[in-house]
């Protein structure tokens, strides 16, 4: 069963307290072509095993394991992420967030990840998501309470909580400010639009139809350009224009 190779880096990482035996490393080059036998589902399901053991706060450093993580996983292309994650955190590290910042980069590495492993829709669009949002350039606005109340709004909750947790595994640089952000996020609910089409046909006798969506459509532009308020004479001045 040629997925001891991964069996062996899991245990190797958790247990061993020597070095590796050359002719064990040898036989473990000798075999790697035999992965491509293994259907890509086990593959990251012992790779799962790996980041949830205790031992993969130690992969960084060995050189031997590396090599192999990346050789059956060529897709990981950001493997030098693994220096930013604290040891006492790395096993807490959300695996669809995790596998994120292995895969994203400028190219369509990504998009040929999620081709070749089977996820669900919901974690492949998790992925997509961050693939979206990070390949847009980042400033001061895009972590603004403005923007992330926007995203909250047009995305929901997990997509805003895992902008966060990517974002934190990226770079060191404003953690503090992004810790803080999350928190104040952490329960907040996506905002909801005080106007309806109910409300519009009633107060203004609009017709339901094409026209009524138009003018709800209006207002709710209005409404998020706002900051998600808006008053009355507001609502009236667009309907009536």
């Amino acid at each position: 069963d040629y997925l001891r190779i991964l069996r062996y880096i899991r245990f190797f990482l958790n247990y061993s307290k020597k070095k590796h035996d050359p002719n064990v490393l040898k036989i473990i080059k000798k075999n790697l072509d035999g992965m491509a036998v293994i259907s890509n589902e086990r593959l990251l399901d012992e790779f799962k095993k790996l980041t949830k053991s205790k031992g993969f706060a130690n992969l960084n450093e060995d050189k031997f394991c590396l090599e192999i993580i990346s050789l059956i996983f060529p897709q990981f292309k950001n493997m030098f992420i693994l220096k930013n994650i604290k040891k006492e955190n790395i096993n807490k590290i959300d695996f669809i967030i995790l596998l994120s910042s292995l895969v994203i980069d400028t190219s369509d590495n990504t998009e040929y990840f999620l081709y070749k492993f089977n996820f669900s829709k919901n974690d492949r669009n998790r992925i997509l998501f961050l693939k979206k949002f990070f390949s847009n350039k980042i400033n001061k606005k895009t972590f603004s309470k403005e923007n992330l109340w926007k995203i909250l709004y047009f995305h929901g909750r997990q997509s805003l909580k895992d902008l966060f947790n990517y974002q934190l595994l990226q770079s060191k640089k404003n953690e503090e400010k992004l810790l803080e952000l999350s928190v104040f996020f952490k329960n907040k609910t996506s905002p909801i639009l005080p106007i309806n089409a109910n409300y519009l046909m009633s107060k203004f006798n609009i017709d339901e139809g094409k026209e009524l969506g138009i003018k709800l459509k209006k207002i709710e532009d209005k409404w998020i350009t706002n900051n998600f308020k808006i008053s009355n004479k507001e609502v009236e001045k667009l309907i009536l224009n």
